[in-house]
């Protein structure tokens, strides 16, 4: 895959998995049964540590410059 992930959506993707993870922890939100959707966040910060994102290469977009 050729990287498609610009800088500042790394960045955003960094933040939003971060969040997500931490929610899914229980540091953002007491225990609500909706915490394991957090998990989820660890999709972005894969994305964003590899530099490419299948749904960018499917759509053929890009966020680089």
């Amino acid at each position: 895959m050729s990287p498609n992930v610009g800088m500042l959506d790394r960045i955003a993707r960094i933040v939003l998995g971060v969040a997500l993870i931490a929610f899914a922890l229980g540091f953002i939100a007491p225990a609500t049964g909706f915490n394991w959707l957090g998990w989820l966040g660890v999709i972005p910060l894969a994305t964003a540590a590899i530099g490419s994102c299948p749904l960018y290469s499917a759509l053929g977009l890009s966020s680089r410059a």
